[in-house]
């Protein structure tokens, strides 16, 4: 007898739990005790590429897809009506659409908890009734190529619903605040799509504590007119989008932590950076981008594009006190300003760590006290002013430019305890020039060794990707 025959029927279906479907399937041809086991295995995972290998023209092969959809007909067939708690499928065009649809009404009925789907059609997939009157459904992700048109006309209910992740290139969902009522109990949602649609939007909801939202813009990005989000029990919120013209209400004021990409096309860009913008009717309207800010003023940890710095120096003067701010992490790019950085950093009276993924940012007329790339009297003010303690610096390149603002960082910072700085890993940086990675550790050697903080630049072993102090 061997070792797996002497374990216990639960022991041997909780091993296959931990295969793939297809493998499952396989092991369960060894013997019948074995195919019993994988009748009763609660989890499938069912993956079209584990069948259908990408050689050129296979998957134009209609004997190749039926053999799949036998396969997966079988597995069900097999497992009868015992109860599922995971189902995963992943399937391309060529698949029958109306075996989909069946795979999902038989697990459905068989009482599923969580499915993942990821349907990658050529055309439209209307996903069937049932899935949308589920009673037992606890978390459902959906994934799709082109878009789900599934409860345009179908009064969803979900009673059990607590998460819901969809991404799509485009999601109908007629208005938000008709469709979230529908899901009672959901807490987590995440939602990825082109746009919201032309109208006034309202996210409403007294069960969601996280919630993520990326609406990429259409491709005349055009600014959605006014959202509005009443989550007082939201802890966690996720946001991805062109700034709207409004945000009329922002109860959020829970929120713990909070990520947060306001986008402006280039033509507003140009607009934010001009001289004497206050009369312009566009920036107007975009200058309330403060009230969303406002909302999640009780925040702890803040994570912040620099496009949202942008909209920020549009109405620096409404930016509210982040008085439970901790962490600050702010991602940079050569292409816009630090405009907004000086009174961001102003209103974190009680900030402890700074993080800047990259130094890079445009140099111009209106660029902050924050950097010393603009000769000024107040250069360095809003820094001098802010309690930080520890600093972290991303995707260092190992370029004067970067080393100067580092020592203007270290003269500015009154309160500064530590300093990490840590290399660049994608791309070609000045730290692959012969002799650049030497001098670069000898200059913050003298760093550490003139200013009253540790100064500590790191570099990720290629061996075991474990980071180490140079």
């Amino acid at each position: 007898m061997d070792l797996f025959s002497s374990l216990p029927d639960e022991i041997l279906c909780h091993i296959l739990s931990f295969l793939t479907t297809k493998e499952a399937a396989f092991a369960s041809v060894v013997s019948k005790r074995w195919r019993k086991q994988f009748a009763l295995v609660p989890n499938l995972d069912i993956d079209d590429s584990v069948f259908l290998y990408p050689e050129e023209g296979k998957r134009e092969r209609e004997e190749i897809l039926q053999s799949f959809m036998d396969f997966v007909d079988n597995v069900l067939a097999l497992q009868g009506d015992s109860p599922i708690k995971k189902f995963s499928l992943k399937c391309k065009t060529g698949v029958n659409p109306r075996r989909v649809d069946g795979w999902i009404c038989s697990v459905l009925q068989r009482g599923v908890l969580d499915m993942d789907l990821f349907i990658d059609f050529d055309q439209e997939y209307f996903m069937p009734r049932k899935m949308f009157i589920s009673e037992t459904l606890v978390e459902l992700k959906l994934k799709c190529s082109l878009g789900v048109n599934w409860w345009a006309r179908l009064g969803t209910v979900l009673p059990m619903l607590k998460t819901l992740i969809l991404d799509s290139a485009w999601v109908r969902c007629d208005k938000i605040e008709k469709f979230l009522p529908a899901f009672p109990v959901l807490e987590e949602l995440s939602m990825s799509f082109h746009e919201w649609p032309d109208w006034d939007e309202t996210v409403s909801s007294a069960s969601l504590r996280k919630l993520t939202i990326c609406a990429t813009g259409c491709k005349d990005f055009s600014n959605p007119k006014s959202i509005s989000f009443d989550i007082p029990s939201l802890v966690y919120f996720d946001y991805s989008d062109m700034v709207a013209g409004d945000y009329p209400k922002g109860n959020l004021t829970n929120v713990v932590e909070a990520r947060i990409s306001l986008l402006l096309d280039e033509d507003q860009f140009k607009r934010a950076r001009a001289p004497n913008n206050d009369e312009d009717d566009v920036l107007l309207r975009l200058r309330n981008g403060w009230k969303l800010m406002s909302g999640i003023r009780n925040v702890q940890k803040l994570y912040i594009s620099l496009d949202t710095l942008e909209v920020l120096s549009l109405c620096s003067k409404s930016i509210p006190v982040f008085n439970n701010l901790k962490l600050l992490r702010v991602k940079t790019a050569k292409s816009e300003g630090w405009q907004g950085m000086p009174v961001l950093l102003r209103n974190c009276p009680h900030l402890e760590t700074l993080v800047f993924e990259g130094l890079r940012h445009l140099v111009t007329e209106r660029c902050g006290d924050a950097c010393d790339c603009v000769s000024r009297e107040d250069k360095g003010r809003s820094l001098a002013s802010c309690p930080v303690k520890k600093l972290q610096i991303k995707g260092f390149r190992g370029t004067i430019r970067e080393l100067e603002m580092i020592k203007h960082f270290l003269e500015s910072f009154r309160c500064l305890e530590k300093v990490e700085i840590y290399a660049e890993e994608k791309g070609r940086t000045d730290l692959e020039v012969p002799g650049v990675l030497e001098l670069i550790v000898q200059m913050l050697r003298l760093y550490n060794e003139f200013y009253s903080c540790d100064v500590q630049f790191l570099v990720r072993s290629s061996l075991d990707k474990k980071w180490t102090a140079q």
